[in-house]
């Protein structure tokens, strides 16, 4: 974005990955900044502007004209404000960047459509990445930093860091940063995160699905010790189910790309679904997916023992696996 982007113009950002939506805005602001070094900024929520908080926000100062203004929660906006906005954003003031940040969800949705045909308003969504696409986004942040990395060295940071699209950025721009000029290899990623990687989510329901029940116990032991979410490890169930369920549903004779398209996962994790899916009939593949479905709703729920509630989850999953 540049500053003749932005200003006169009215930024919609909608989607639900809020990490993604701050980017945008902090895009926006970068480039009011970079076009006038004394612009000011302000913020507001939807539910709390109206034409006159509006008027305020966009007035001149003694100490500049050039403006940006965010508004959050775009959604909770009054209804009595909505014709108001609609004539500010058919006709905005050239030295004004209004951001409208919107959470995602059906609510405000029908003035979510009537922005989306002025042509002043550019919208820029985020949506959540989907299971494939993660080790794509951590080699695009590496190469924001300068570094080049791999895409086997992605998928064991994705693995090790996990899928919080905030904490893998901030890997990839500390591994750029410790590494200047050098490939970033898997075995400078195993240098920094390799033991993370070991008492993780991941490793807890990889355990559990091979049907080695101690192990698993073990890692989940060594997950929450570390701080892991219990909602992490219940997700982590999740995906692996959900991988194992499409893998042995795909039809056969795929290639291996084209095989991890279809289950949603990269190209080197269909080695580990492969091994499981040996000992996994669909009767026992329905009652993991049961068993993590219940087991979430539990955490969810705020049980009273989430430590409990994950040990009986790998007990029963591990139980589940025909050994065959």
């Amino acid at each position: 974005m540049s500053g003749p982007q932005v200003l006169g113009r009215v930024t919609l950002v909608t989607g639900s990955e809020e990490f993604l939506n701050e980017r945008t805005v902090q895009t926006a602001k970068q480039a009011v900044r970079s076009f006038d070094a004394e612009a000011e900024f302000s913020e507001a929520r939807g539910g709390d502007l109206t034409l006159a908080t509006l008027g305020e926000l966009a007035a001149p100062s003694l100490f500049s004209t050039t403006r940006c203004i965010v508004v959050r929660q775009f959604e909770d906006l009054p209804e009595e404000s909505v014709a108001g906005l609609l004539d500010y954003c058919a006709s905005p003031v050239e030295e004004i960047a209004l951001v409208l940040v919107h959470s995602g969800g059906q609510k405000g949705s029908g003035v979510l459509a009537k922005l989306r045909k002025i042509a002043s308003v550019t919208e820029v969504k985020s949506a959540a990445l989907k299971p494939s696409e993660f080790i794509g986004f951590a080699v695009s942040e590496a190469r924001v930093s300068g570094a080049r990395m791999d895409s086997e060295a992605a998928g064991f940071l994705v693995t090790a860091v996990g899928q919080d699209l905030r904490s893998l950025s901030a890997a990839a721009h500390q591994l750029a940063n410790d590494f200047p000029g050098e490939p970033l290899t898997i075995e400078k990623v195993k240098r920094y995160f390799g033991g993370r990687a070991e008492a993780k989510s991941f490793a807890v329901a990889d355990a559990a699905f091979f049907g080695r029940r101690a192990a698993a116990l073990e890692e989940l032991r060594w997950a929450l010790d570390g701080g892991t979410p219990p909602v992490l490890v219940t997700s982590a169930f999740a995906g692996s189910v959900r991988g194992l369920a499409k893998f042995v549903g795909a039809p056969r004779g795929m290639r291996d790309n084209d095989l991890a398209r279809e289950v949603g996962v990269p190209p080197w994790k269909l080695r580990t679904i492969r091994d499981q899916a040996r000992s996994w009939s669909p009767d026992g593949l329905a009652a993991a997916i049961r068993a993590v479905a219940q087991a979430d709703a539990d955490i969810k729920g705020a049980a009273h023992d989430a430590a409990y509630t994950l040990e009986r989850l790998v007990l029963t999953v591990a139980a589940l696996r025909d050994p065959r």
